[in-house]
């Protein structure tokens, strides 16, 4: 079950939105129309009133050209501390899957850090994300069926594995309370 991010989270989210629709030169209707989603959510998701998925997130980041945490992080410190289970966190509408982004790129570098937790059930599954984008994933705790959509492999703690990012994969919590680290490289 999808749980609503914070006023603050959603606020931050309709800010960075609108500012890179902007900075694209793009109207309501084209983004909608790029992203797939409708142009009434969309106009929500401005508004601060819509309760955005990581789903609509990735879909609207990959029609802006920029990563998903451009859209989800707000400004730091240069020193910065996310305790477990804190953190701006978004979840699924698919699966029981949620994604707290650690830290992004500063401008002009291109990687993102995500912790994620995961419960068995149905998998979550990523469309292509940005071209040349690839995710490497570490497993914390638990097993989990994650890779390439076509040959996922099954990991246990400690368990690595890079992948491609720009074609469809999954990830599938295997126990309850599986964890990872992943790292998404946009090149």
């Amino acid at each position: 079950m999808a749980e609503r991010p914070s006023f603050d989270l959603i606020a931050l989210i309709a800010t960075s939105i609108r500012r890179e629709r902007e900075r694209a030169g793009l109207s309501l209707t084209e983004l909608a129309r790029r992203a797939g989603i409708a142009k009434s959510t969309l106009s929500q998701l401005e508004s601060g009133v819509g309760n955005p998925s990581v789903e609509t997130l990735w879909a609207l980041g990959v029609a802006l050209g920029v990563p998903f945490s451009r859209l989800v992080d707000p400004p730091r410190p240069a020193v910065r501390v996310i305790r477990a289970g804190e953190g701006p966190a978004t979840y699924s509408e698919q699966a029981s899957y949620a994604a707290t982004l650690l830290a992004s790129c500063p401008p002009h570098a291109r990687r993102d850090l995500y912790r994620i937790s995961a419960q068995p059930g149905r998998p979550r599954t990523s469309d292509p994300h940005m071209a040349g984008t690839v995710e490497h994933l570490l497993i914390g705790t638990g097993r989990a069926l994650a890779g390439p959509a076509e040959e996922p492999v099954e990991l246990g703690p400690g368990d690595y594995i890079a992948y491609p990012g720009d074609a469809p994969h999954i990830f599938e919590a295997l126990e309850p309370d599986t964890t990872a680290v992943i790292v998404m490289e946009h090149v």
